[in-house]
């Protein structure tokens, strides 16, 4: 079937109410309502990776060295957010234990926290113990790739600290997330399976959530390239939308083909493009490797989108 084209639409902030798209409190806040001039069209959040398996730059930022300086280089570039990470979620990724994970990024966090601390730092992991520890060390998000799938109690564990929580769709379990899935209408599955999420969420207290598709996750690359295309419909939920196609296969198979993928290393331009739809559709923070040039797309872009 040819889907019609689909103009952008018209994102007015005085539209999304603040006590939910106003990211943070008394530490720090994050303007994430579309067409914000805070969010120069979305607020990047960069990927650190403290893991050895990562797809993208595994093993390239194990000690706390060099996750500080590369934390230091993404913010110096304009990073709003820095996301850890402590497990790759990257196909067959084999699981590890909380405690493991918890190694990992408590000691990242807690020396960031310490050099940075006007930072504004997420924790990825879709365990509530490493999540309150990680919390405890200085984390101010929860980014939860699950949906609160694998354990509930991550939304309680936010609440106690009142701590943003991000939640993505993904179906299947970790080890397994990446592998597609069949939907009748992708972008309607996707969006009940978000709400779910955030009912659950805010029954358990969680005042601000923000909302991810999951590009790449359980999806075909005709399934990840319609959902950015449809990034506002997902706006419906009154919650920010977080976006993440860096470097991901679907790009890489779009700019050459299943068979022979355009190489990690080659993708920018083509995460670039598919970022800038999904601001335009209303997307307002993107997590990216690539911060430098992610962040001067998206200022000519906000700039443009603003004289509309």
């Amino acid at each position: 079937m040819v889907r019609a084209s689909r103009s952008a639409p018209s994102l007015d902030p005085e539209s999304f109410p603040a006590d939910r798209f106003v990211l943070g409190g008394d530490d720090f806040a994050v303007d994430c309502r579309p067409g914000s001039p805070d969010a120069l069209g979305a607020h990047v959040m960069g990927i650190l990776n403290v893991t050895p398996d990562s797809f993208s730059d595994g093993g390239q930022y194990v000690t706390i060295e060099k996750a500080l300086s590369r934390a230091a280089e993404m913010l110096s570039e304009g990073a709003s957010i820095i996301d850890i990470g402590g497990e790759s979620t990257r196909p067959e990724a084999d699981p590890i234990s909380k405690e493991d994970e918890r190694d990992r990024v408590v000691p990242v966090i807690d020396a960031l926290s310490d050099q940075f601390p006007d930072a504004v730092l997420s924790v990825d992991t879709y365990k509530p113990d490493v999540a309150r520890a990680a919390l405890a060390a200085g984390a101010d998000i929860v980014n939860d790739v699950t949906g609160l799938r694998h354990d509930p109690e991550m939304a309680e564990a936010a609440a106690d600290w009142k701590a943003p929580l991000m939640l993505m769709h993904s179906v299947g379990e970790p080890g397994g997330l990446t592998q597609p899935q069949e939907y009748d209408d992708v972008t309607a599955e996707v969006r009940d399976a978000l709400t779910r999420a955030v009912e659950t969420a805010e029954q358990a207290g969680v005042e601000q959530i923000v909302i991810d598709p999951g590009f790449g996750f359980g999806k075909s690359d005709a399934d990840n390239l319609r959902l950015l295309n449809e990034v506002d419909e997902l706006l419906t939920l009154n919650c920010p939308v977080l976006v993440g196609v860096s470097r991901k296969s679907t790009i890489g198979n779009t700019l050459g083909t299943p068979e022979a993928p355009a190489p990690v290393d080659e993708r920018l331009y083509g995460s670039l493009g598919a970022t800038a739809v999904a601001v335009m559709r209303g997307a307002t923070i993107v997590r990216t490797h690539d911060v430098a040039p992610t962040v001067e797309m998206l200022r000519v872009l906000g700039a443009t989108i603003r004289q509309g």
